[in-house]
């Protein structure tokens, strides 16, 4: 049986009570500006930015689901070790994503040169296509748990100066498949089945409702600033 230390009581042990004001700590494992954009929008400003500098080259045969599903949870992990050997970061959650556009098992780069990105535009004009977002967060305790997202888009027929004047605005430099929803590549998307916010990088229902699963007091937060 596990002893029970006399200084721990409910309000230690329950982040909803603690003192008014308190958070626990929140690390993003991204340097990404839309994702921290995100959080933001749902009430949470992260603390720390550990993005994680790995390979992210899928592996032979692997699917585009289970590619988000893996890269989020490699990135979760990465950061959550680099968490652990800070004091400041001490207890701190730790939020990781990962995104990626695909053509049926085909899986589209994350463009960083111009005929890369012109190639995937060519490739999704006037068709269909699918973006899978993994979402993975390590816990105080040490656990990992997940959510995969997966949105259809279509894109309208683009003209040859439509994707050139796409490729000269730069937008496209280091976004999966060759462009930014957020950005003007909005005017390509004329259907959206799913979650837009997962197309920009970090699916907001599902981010929420893992933080707020695992103890993160995201609706107290919200209530604080009433």
């Amino acid at each position: 049986m596990t002893a029970i230390s006399p200084t721990t009581d409910a309000a230690s042990a329950d982040p909803a009570a603690k003192a008014p004001g308190w958070r626990p700590r929140l690390v993003l494992a991204s340097a990404s500006p839309r994702r921290v954009a995100l959080l933001q929008q749902i009430g949470v400003e992260p603390d720390e930015l550990l993005p994680a500098d790995l390979d992210e080259t899928p592996l032979r045969g692997e699917l585009p689901r289970t590619l988000a599903a893996r890269l989020a949870d490699d990135k979760a992990r990465a950061a959550a070790a680099v968490a652990a050997r800070r004091p400041d970061l001490a207890g701190a959650y730790v939020l990781a994503a990962d995104t990626v556009v695909a053509v049926g098992r085909r899986i589209l780069p994350k463009c960083e040169v111009s005929d890369e990105a012109a190639a995937c535009l060519r490739l999704l004009s006037g068709r269909a296509h699918r973006v899978y977002t993994g979402v993975t967060l390590a816990t105080p305790k040490g656990g990992l748990r997940r959510r995969l997202v997966e949105t259809r888009v279509r894109f309208k027929r683009l003209s040859t100066p439509e994707i050139e004047s796409y490729i000269a605005s730069l937008e496209w430099r280091g976004k999966a498949g060759g462009y930014a929803i957020q950005g003007l590549a909005g005017a390509f998307a004329v259907k959206i089945v799913g979650s837009y916010s997962s197309i920009v990088g970090l699916p907001l229902a599902e981010t929420a409702q893992l933080l707020v699963g695992e103890g993160y007091p995201l609706h107290l937060m919200w209530a604080g600033r009433g």
